[in-house]
């Protein structure tokens, strides 16, 4: 991964689910939700459908070399992307799981003054919405990518390519950030961008730190 701070970094793309938050069990209660939409799909139980996720999961895994995600099993199980995630924001209630971080808070604030923020990620723009709002995040971005945009979830060279030309940032001016590096990195990366792997808030609470020494007001 690039080393960072880049002197040319002007934005800076964050994953949201499990980067600007971590919160296993909402995680899971997603995991659940998959689970039941699959269950009713194909008419079996739902602990048939999580073993039935998993191993399809392993399998896609194997035969692409990288981790696969939440939409690509359901959709390799004969799932509808758009019905999985109106089945989402039904049932999902982050509010009931996530909690504000004032340390993530003053971190996005900080960063917002020196770069342009934006959030990219394979979350709805309903539940992503409320989410970030109830994160107390509200404000700080200037754009949110959503899996809704185009029905084309992470990893996606073509919805890369569409928000460096929407944000007007090269490459090199813009910084990726995500908990998983198959899903949210490894394309970026591959586009010549600096990419950052967090996966604690305390990792994401390092950013500052990495790129003080370069930060310019926006």
């Amino acid at each position: 991964m690039p080393a960072l701070p880049s002197p040319d970094i002007r934005g800076i793309v964050f994953d949201l689910d499990g980067t600007l938050y971590v919160c296993n069990a909402f995680a899971d209660t997603i995991q659940d939700a998959a689970n039941a939409y699959i269950a009713g799909l194909l008419g079996i139980k739902q602990t048939q459908a999580f073993q039935l996720m998993a191993d399809t999961r392993a399998r896609l895994t194997r035969e692409h070399g990288s981790v696969q995600t939440l939409s690509a099993v359901c959709a390799e199980l004969g799932g509808d992307i758009r019905a999985l995630h109106r089945h989402f924001e039904e049932v999902l209630q982050p509010e009931e799981y996530l909690v504000r971080d004032l340390r993530v808070i003053g971190l996005m604030t900080s960063l917002a003054r020196h770069f342009s923020l934006y959030v990219y990620t394979n979350n709805n723009r309903g539940l992503a919405t409320r989410i970030i709002s109830h994160l107390g995040l509200e404000g700080l971005f200037r754009q949110v990518f959503a899996i809704d945009d185009a029905w084309r979830s992470k990893p996606d060279e073509r919805m890369l390519a569409e928000i460096l030309e929407k944000t007007g940032l090269a490459p090199a001016e813009a910084l990726f950030v995500g908990d998983r590096y198959d899903v949210d990195l490894r394309v970026p990366e591959q586009y010549g961008c600096p990419v950052y792997l967090s996966r604690t808030v305390e990792q994401l609470l390092r950013l500052e730190e990495l790129l003080a020494s370069r930060a310019e007001p926006v």
